[in-house]
């Protein structure tokens, strides 16, 4: 229900604030376009939304899959770069990308610094990772308390503002694995990578998850700023990848659980546009 209220707000900003390039020229799509090159930086760390497929050694994921068929709809051979939390903004800030689609959700402070395209492709929540007999049962109880995630995670200043002392790592698998190691007291990532780990891991019999999720937000494709071409052309297969369900059986795909209600009510509203 607080969804329903928070998505048009959301989407009504995001799509002003999108809209205020739109009339700016860009040169990554025509880069594009020239050489039928569509480079995207990706976070392959772990987790559903991307990662290395053990058997092929060879990327995975809700992420991965979303630049291959914007690729495809572009008629452009994807190229996948490697990103880190640490160092995801600087690549796409150099030029060494043309997107990212790299576990970064909106915050009004990175919409101030990146642009993007305005209609998210998800919505993602953090979660903590904590030890069964912990006495950590909420948000609240990580005041004064060492806490592990990414550098450059959007969840560092809620963490903060609870009062926790954080210990930020460059990926993921190593904020996880200090805590494995009881460096700290819970671990703050995407719940989509936290739930599969503790619901499926063995390693991970050990561990629970704190719920609600914190500080849920858009997941959005990210440009540079002024990048409204691109923006503009990317906009509209998004929208579509909702209306037709693409974005659902990727979900599904990629055995992301739980399953994301904003992809629902998506589905719904672009159906219905």
């Amino acid at each position: 229900m607080m969804f329903k209220k928070w998505l048009p707000v959301a989407l009504g900003s995001m799509i002003a604030l999108g809209a205020s390039v739109a009339a700016q020229a860009d040169a990554t799509l025509d880069k594009i376009e020239q050489r039928h090159v569509l480079v995207v930086g990706v976070l392959l760390s772990g987790g559903p939304f991307g990662s290395i497929d053990p058997a092929t050694q060879q990327p995975k994921g809700l992420n991965v899959d979303l630049a291959n068929e914007l690729g495809r709809q572009l008629n452009a051979q994807v190229q996948l770069v490697p990103v880190l939390p640490a160092n995801r903004v600087q690549f796409l800030q150099q030029g060494k990308v043309d997107l990212l689609i790299a576990n970064m959700e909106w915050t009004a402070e990175r919409g101030e610094i990146l642009g993007f395209v305005p209609t998210p492709f998800y919505r993602i929540g953090g979660t903590a990772a904590v030890l069964k007999d912990s006495a950590i049962t909420r948000w609240e109880d990580l005041k004064g308390q060492p806490v592990c995630t990414s550098q450059g995670s959007s969840y560092v200043k809620p963490l903060t503002e609870f009062g926790a002392q954080i210990k930020a790592f460059k990926s993921s698998s190593e904020s996880l694995l200090a805590l494995r190691g009881n460096n700290c007291v819970a671990a703050v990532h995407d719940s989509t990578l936290i739930n599969p780990l503790i619901n499926d891991s063995a390693e991970w019999k050990d561990y629970r998850a704190i719920s609600p999720e914190l500080n849920p937000a858009p997941s959005v494709i990210w440009t540079r700023r002024g990048e409204g071409d691109t923006q503009a052309k990317l906009d509209p297969i998004v929208k579509q990848l909702h209306r037709s369900g693409w974005l659902i059986e990727a979900q599904t795909r990629n055995r992301i659980s739980p399953a994301s209600p904003a992809l629902v009510e998506l589905q719904q509203q672009f159906k219905g546009a």
